[in-house]
């Protein structure tokens, strides 16, 4: 029994005396992995013991903000966060030999980094921010991140703007092609989806759809290449607001328009105005959409057909209107100067002839002269009636025949008509292509 409490006791002192021999710095860490500004092939040379072993370099891409998209300069702004890992075999230790450290940071310029590039950046060299330091686990595992704020070229497919969905490509590729360096992903494509969701900082015009990872395979058993395709969506309300919904207006304007009378020319008047407005939005999409486009985007084809629709429109109320005065015009011909008839009061026979005995006997018919019997001036009173009844019907007569439409003002309302019916149904055809066009997917 003594001599196990003895051999115990032994077991126990040399556990103490090892402990307190044991280095519990990063110091030692960093002598015992001969990691120093000095070693210039841990810097230079890629961190395998035997060459044809390849570098799995695993790529994480997380992007937590859209920022701009420039569709004249086919650029996309993203705030990203990257991530690099790959494994250098020189760097492994035990972390119970150094009191349980298992993980080390070391400044960059001390160890081998992967040379990958992102081909579509076009980012100046303030946009980004790279971490001072790498971390090198106990495994060998090393992983350095960076921030951007990222610039990349992307052809944009601008044909159903405002309700256009991009696809953006981001490639990270090396700069040398060293022979054993490997890209793979370190994520899939939803897993990147999801977390760039929960940090999404920014609700501006677009939104992310989704992160999809592919690789490219340049030389025979080496991917050289890692697509992500980045996927966004437009959200259309403010165009709708402030542009498509103001020329629908407009149109249905354009067509309430036929309802006016031609004859008092203010037809002609509202549709310009119309056509004037319409040249306004017009200046405003010329500044959205770019002019390097090889296809005509649906909302430039709906402004031109509706421009074109209101300005035959307005060619049709011009004819109208000729019409309507050149059948003016001929009636204003055809009819002369209109002269008033003139009142005559038309004396009867026997009011002459008392006239004349009045002259043979002035003393007898004198006052008879001078205030007629009753039954002359009853006479006299029904000429007058029948002259003004004449003058009446013939100014009735003359009002009716005004009013009936002559053989231009015919052809005008003719032609009003059938452009008004074919108007409506062309606009409401193109107005279905539209919606099933644009909305339809």
């Amino acid at each position: 029994m003594a001599a196990l409490r003895t051999l115990a006791l032994l077991s126990l002192m040399v556990g103490v005396s090892t402990a307190l021999d044991m280095d519990c710095s990063y110091f030692g860490l960093l002598d015992h992995l001969n990691v120093s500004r000095d070693n210039h092939a841990l810097a230079d040379v890629r961190p395998v013991k035997n060459w044809t072993t390849p570098t799995r370099v695993q790529a994480d891409l997380v992007i937590f903000g859209i920022l701009n998209v420039d569709e004249k300069a086919q650029t996309l702004t993203t705030q990203s966060w990257s991530t690099m890992a790959w494994k250098n075999e020189f760097l492994t230790w035990n972390p119970s030999d150094f009191c349980g450290i298992d993980k080390l940071f070391v400044q960059r310029e001390m160890l081998w980094m992967p040379d990958i590039i992102i081909v579509e950046d076009v980012s100046d060299t303030g946009s980004v921010r790279r971490s001072l330091h790498a971390t090198v686990s106990s495994d060998g595992v090393v992983s350095v991140g960076q921030a951007h704020r990222l610039t990349t070229t992307c052809q944009m497919e601008l044909y159903r703007f405002p309700f256009d969905t991009q696809t953006c490509n981001i490639t990270f590729t090396s700069v040398t092609e060293i022979e054993g360096t490997v890209l793979e992903m370190a994520s899939n494509g939803s897993v990147l989806t999801k977390y760039s969701e929960s940090l999404m900082i920014t609700q501006g015009e677009w939104s992310l759809g989704s992160i999809k990872i592919s690789k490219v395979n340049v030389k025979a058993n080496y991917t050289h290449q890692l697509s992500y395709q980045v996927t966004i969506e437009r959200r259309p309300l403010l165009y709708v607001m402030n542009l498509l919904l103001p020329l629908l207006y407009f149109l249905v304007l354009d067509v309430a328009s036929f309802f006016i009378f031609e004859a008092r020319g203010e037809k002609l008047n509202f549709k310009v105005t119309i056509l004037l407005s319409f040249s306004v939005l017009l200046l405003i999409l010329q500044d959205i959409l770019p002019s390097t486009t090889d296809t005509l985007p649906l909302i430039a084809l709906y402004c031109i057909v509706i421009f074109t629709l209101v300005w035959i429109s307005v060619l049709e109320a011009m004819l109208v209107n000729f019409l309507f005065d050149l059948d003016k015009a001929k009636r204003a011909t055809c009819s002369g100067v209109h002269t008033p008839a003139e009142t005559r009061i038309l004396v009867p026979e026997e009011s002459a002839g008392e006239a004349e005995k009045a002259e043979e006997k002035p003393g007898k018919y004198q006052l008879s002269l001078r205030w007629p019997s009753d039954v002359v001036l009853l006479k006299l009173i029904l000429e007058e009636v029948k002259v003004a009844r004449q003058e009446y019907d013939s100014t009735v007569r003359e009002e009716q025949e005004r009013n009936q439409p002559g053989s231009y003002e015919k052809v005008a309302r003719i032609i009003d008509s059938v452009f008004f019916v074919t108007y409506v149904v062309v606009n409401v055809g193109f107005l279905v292509y539209m919606h099933n066009a644009w909305l339809v997917k």
